[in-house]
């Protein structure tokens, strides 16, 4: 009898009798949505009389000692029949006021071939008496449903990083607002996940493989940070400028670090190809599966950070300048603290928060002017031809005054997705906020609003919002593509966030991951860069006067 036949004989009583061999990952991924399932829809979990992450430390090691799929159904089975009888309830009714929103809804893996009929049956009559939240869904939510946030576990236990991969990954499954328009399924993302996370040899190779997972939400909203330094304990250096990504190179727009640039020659304008021998294409490719961004256009955008750090402090640049590429050794510093951007304050407030261009044009700079500041505005600026509202930064939560400039009368301007916590995974429609009320001295000239990829949220949300108003033009490029409330989750050693409700124009228009779409595209050039022109604003001066 030859080899093949051998292992297919094998193969084939293994299957008659039952016994079906069952992977490491196939396990865990299986356990980590039943518990997750378990956690929010299971009566006495979901009301606080459980420890179920000890319980899940108590049962990994029979899990990992189970060796075909009936033994692992069976431990799951015993498991839920351990937490005691599950009351049936009368059918639980949806109240006709309810507009669900299912497109992230999905139990149908309680069919998965790893589990008994019987567990299946049991998941589907959890379901069905599942429990009833009290708790109305706000801007506070705990997406850890009342549990404690993870400070106290220890990554060099296997089974603690488990249970944080499984926390972190339940909480997206049923709370996070856009998990279908992800790049990839989710169910994907965690197998792709538990082998890094099991394999993990330090806390740095823990906290890459979260951040891989992170990034899968595609959601320029999500930022994960660790709270140690990097590479070998060495803290950060950074080149004394930022800039932009044009043509895959690297255009300085900004200088951060006056004294340093200047001792290296570092100007607005400068092309930078290369970073320690590598080409801007390939830099953006080695970070690329390492940040969540809704699109290309934030992803670039946030990519310039990593890019421009380092944890050597000696690095050499290639620059091309007039036709001619020049490698110039560069030391880098650690002069400002990244998260915070206090180097930047100074700044920000010699900034002007609106004024008067040429040919009677207003301008307001959305970054910097404050509620207190809109009366003097519209004073200032009621009488002119056009008002340009630069959006190219992040509002200061001014849209609802400015709109009742703008508007001439009440008008609702989007539709929001919001948990629906009596059913965890769907969401329900939720009305969004007016703006405006009948007005006749409404600003009557050309509204203008500029934007680009910086606009994330809040500027997403005021360009919306000042949309509502109907003579409303976008000028500039596509947005981050991140609308919504944040979610913050803390966690030891390391913090993370991510969008909490879904935000829709009032047709249902999706904004996620499409951003505000311009309706004159406009992208800055690395000779209007050089040349120092605001190629987006001259745009917007252009089309106030000529109409197009």
């Amino acid at each position: 009898m030859n080899k093949i036949t051998l292992v297919f004989l094998i193969v084939c009583t293994q299957t008659i009798f039952g016994y079906t061999k069952i992977t490491e990952t196939e396990k865990l991924a299986a356990t980590c949505k039943v518990w997750g399932f378990l956690k929010y829809y299971h009566p006495k979990i979901g009301s606080g009389q459980v420890n179920w992450d000890h319980q899940l430390l108590e049962k990994l090691p029979l899990i990992e000692k189970a060796q075909t799929k009936e033994e692992f159904s069976l431990i799951l089975e015993n498991w839920i029949n351990d937490l005691g009888e599950i009351k049936m309830v009368a059918p639980i009714v949806i109240p006709k006021e309810v507009e669900l929103f299912d497109k992230n809804f999905d139990l149908s893996w309680f069919n998965s071939k790893l589990f008994s009929k019987k567990l299946s049956k049991k998941l589907k009559f959890i379901e069905a008496n599942r429990f009833q939240s009290d708790q109305e869904f706000g801007h506070d939510f705990d997406s850890f449903k009342n549990l404690k946030n993870y400070f106290d576990l220890d990554y060099t236990s296997k089974n603690s990083r488990i249970l944080m991969l499984f926390a972190y990954w339940n909480v997206i499954e049923y709370y996070f607002p856009y998990k279908y328009v992800m790049d990839q399924k989710w169910d994907l993302s965690l197998e792709q996940a538990l082998p890094s996370v099991l394999d993990a040899k330090n806390e740095t190779d823990f906290f890459i493989a979260l951040k891989k997972l992170t990034a899968k939400l595609n959601d320029s909203h999500v930022e994960t940070t660790a709270y140690r330094a990097g590479a070998a304990g060495k803290k950060p250096v950074y080149f004394p400028a930022t800039g932009r990504i044009i043509e895959e190179k690297l255009v300085v727009t900004e200088i951060l670090g006056d004294s340093l640039a200047q001792a290296d020659n570092i100007k607005i304008g400068d092309v930078i190809t290369k970073i320690k021998g590598k080409t801007i294409k390939e830099l953006i490719q080695e970070n690329r599966d390492l940040i969540s961004a809704s699109n290309e256009a934030k992803l670039l955008d946030k990519v310039t950070l990593p890019i421009l750090k380092s944890y050597d402090e000696n690095v050499e640049v290639e620059f091309l300048k007039e036709g001619k590429y020049e490698t110039k050794s560069m030391i880098w510093f650690n002069y400002h603290d990244s998260h915070r951007n206090e180097y930047k304050k100074g700044a920000i407030k010699k900034k002007e928060k609106f004024k008067l261009l040429d040919n009677n044009i207003g301008y307001v700079d959305m970054g910097v002017i404050k509620n207190r500041h809109i009366p003097d505005m519209i004073e200032a600026l009621k009488s002119t031809q056009a008002i340009v509202f630069d959006m190219r930064n992040y509002p200061n939560e001014t849209f609802e005054l400015i709109a009742n400039f703008l508007n001439p009368q009440q008008k609702k301007f989007c539709d929001y997705t919001i948990p629906y916590l009596n059913y965890p995974g769907r969401y329900k429609w939720k009305e969004g906020i007016k703006v405006g009320f009948e007005n006749k001295d409404n600003y009557k000239g050309k509204v203008v609003v500029l934007l680009n990829e910086k606009s994330i949220s809040q500027s997403e949300w005021t360009a919306m919002c000042f949309q509502a108003a109907g003579n409303t033009t976008i000028i500039g490029s596509q947005t981050a593509g991140t609308d919504g409330n944040v979610f913050d989750l803390e966690f030891k050693g390391f913090h993370t966030r991510y969008t909490g409700i879904g935000v829709y124009y009032t047709d249902k228009r999706e904004t996620q991951r499409i951003g505000i779409v311009p309706d004159i595209e406009v992208k800055p050039t690395i000779k209007g860069i050089q040349e120092g022109r605001d190629e987006v604003l001259d745009r917007a001066i252009v089309f106030i006067k000529k109409g197009a």
